[in-house]
């Protein structure tokens, strides 16, 4: 007996994404940071020099990083670029170290490594991945030729500052996360920490960072391995907090030493 079977097209466009899914799948896909700044400078006469450091703040904080992925793992880190040339106006430069860490994401096995550089030692940070409680929305927008779907999350964040007088403050704050993802390449992953959605991230914004994709690769004809860094000392996502939390204190207990009765200015940036 011969059996007929009838698909719409929206029914044979739903089943993409899980016959894809059983399909070996490799990308790489390029994304592109910017960053929201909000630069104070305790005196307001020298706004020719804040204009340059917010300047070249805004150059230092546009980079470029690739994710490598398959339908089981990927792997995120910054391209690396020649230094440009040195800045003379005003005799202002800025610097900012470079975002050195590596981040291996298994959502098979539920885990995640970031290999970073800190203190002048490697650690290898190895924890499970958590999950992220996305709400998703029905709202859609093309990035490239990709249709995206609108997810958000919110959680809270904790910044810390200092005064012209030295006091350190700590401020909880809410944050809303907007992602834009695409179920045309089925893979839970995405740029930095982000993933667990039914499709591939393409921009994500927190309120003060944006990574968004300007390019993708599908399938290339040189395959490539995922592979998991090995090389650091390797501790727990909350060890590796608190080594950064007591360093931190630290260095604000010196910087709040030296600024008593110093006459020096302070730059805060963010908000």
């Amino acid at each position: 007996m011969i059996r007929i079977i009838y698909l719409s097209l929206v029914g044979i466009i739903a089943l993409l994404p899980s016959i894809l899914v059983g399909q070996d799948i490799q990308g790489i896909a390029t994304y592109k940071s910017h960053r929201k700044l909000n630069l104070k400078i305790d005196d307001e006469k020298q706004t020719a020099i804040q204009m340059e450091i917010q300047a070249q703040l805004v150059r230092e904080m546009q980079q470029e990083y690739t994710l490598k992925f398959n339908k089981e793992s990927s792997i995120y880190k910054k391209e690396e670029q020649l230094a440009g040339p040195t800045p003379s106006s005003d005799g202002v430069q800025i610097t900012i170290s470079g975002d050195t860490d590596v981040r291996y994401k298994n959502t098979k096995e539920n885990r995640y490594t970031v290999k970073k550089e800190y203190l002048g030692k490697v650690f290898l940070i190895k924890d499970e991945l958590k999950p992220i409680k996305w709400v998703l929305d029905k709202a859609t927008k093309n990035i490239g030729k990709y249709t995206c779907y609108k997810a958000t999350f919110i959680d809270s964040i904790t910044t810390t500052s200092i005064s012209d007088k030295g006091e350190i403050s700590e401020v909880k704050k809410e944050r809303v996360t907007t992602a834009w993802y695409t179920p045309e390449i089925p893979v839970t992953t995405g740029p930095a920490n982000y993933g667990g959605l039914p499709g591939l991230i393409l921009e994500i914004n927190d309120g003060s960072l944006t990574l968004i994709c300007t390019k993708i690769v599908l399938n290339p004809t040189n395959k490539f391995e995922i592979d998991e860094p090995k090389k650091g000392k390797i501790v727990s996502q909350q060890e590796f907090d608190k080594i950064q939390k007591k360093k931190n204190k630290e260095m604000m207990d010196e910087f709040k030493s030296r600024r008593k009765g110093s006459g020096e200015e302070i730059f805060i940036i963010g908000g």
